[in-house]
């Protein structure tokens, strides 16, 4: 498998799971609003980032271009979370987080 598809998938997945995250963090605190929304989309964010630095020097002699390492696949990552986060929330709790 190429590089650039490995992270992308691997971005999707870990999106799911950063929904999870989200979802559990919300649960916890026991908040609403945008302060749920603020607190899921650092999570998806740290995630994100921590998957950049990991990537970056595990693929760092195989990508041509190094800004593709940060920009493969970031649309699918924040759209995936933001669709698993809700979904996650609302079959928890009955209701969507925002």
């Amino acid at each position: 498998m190429r590089p650039l598809t490995l992270i992308y998938w691997t971005r999707l997945a870990l999106a799911v799971v950063a929904g999870a995250i989200s979802t559990a963090i919300a649960l916890t605190l026991g908040e609403r609003g945008l302060t749920t929304f603020v607190n899921g989309l650092t999570i998806a964010l740290l995630v994100y980032l921590i998957t950049f630095y990991i990537f970056k020097a595990q693929f760092k002699g195989k990508v041509e271009k190094q800004s593709k390492i940060m920009t493969q696949g970031i649309g699918v990552y924040f759209f995936a979370w933001l669709v698993s986060w809700i979904l996650i929330y609302t079959i928890v709790l009955g209701q969507p987080p925002i």
